[in-house]
């Protein structure tokens, strides 16, 4: 990402440099909070976990739907598990601190079936789920 100030010559330079040395370029032309990946998976996160806390169905269950509509390889709730419970749990108490009650119910919920139970997620080998978990090798899972 340049800024007003960075010769187009350069930012192009630093592309091309990128893809020279095996990785992949993402320009951006703008700055953003949470740039691109960000700003893409948080809301998804948070629509995941709003249906759980509301009771609307359980982790395996949306996971599954994502997977299956999206053909992703993980469906939200892994993917938490991976980021660890910690990071979307502060998020949600700093939506909550602003005035947020949804995201207030789900940092409860959070702290209270997880954090406070020792889940923090892929680090520790327990989140949502339990790892390793065989379900997510089993070519059945989808089904």
């Amino acid at each position: 990402m340049g800024h007003s100030g960075t010769d187009p010559k350069v930012f192009e330079d630093v592309i091309e440099f990128a893809k020279a040395i095996g990785m992949v370029a993402l320009p951006l032309h703008k700055e953003q909070p949470g740039y691109i990946l960000n700003s893409l998976l948080v809301p998804l996160l948070d629509a995941a976990q709003e249906l759980l806390v509301k009771g609307v169905a359980a982790p395996e269950t949306i996971d599954k739907t994502w997977m299956i509509a999206t053909g992703a390889p993980k469906g939200p709730f892994a993917i938490l598990d991976v980021v660890g419970i910690n990071t979307p749990y502060n998020l949600s108490l700093a939506k909550a601190k602003a005035g947020d009650k949804g995201a207030a119910e789900i940092a409860e919920y959070l702290k209270t079936e997880f954090l406070d139970k020792g889940r923090l997620g892929k680090q520790n080998r327990k989140g949502f789920y339990d790892y390793p978990n065989p379900k997510f090798e089993d070519p059945d899972f989808l089904k």
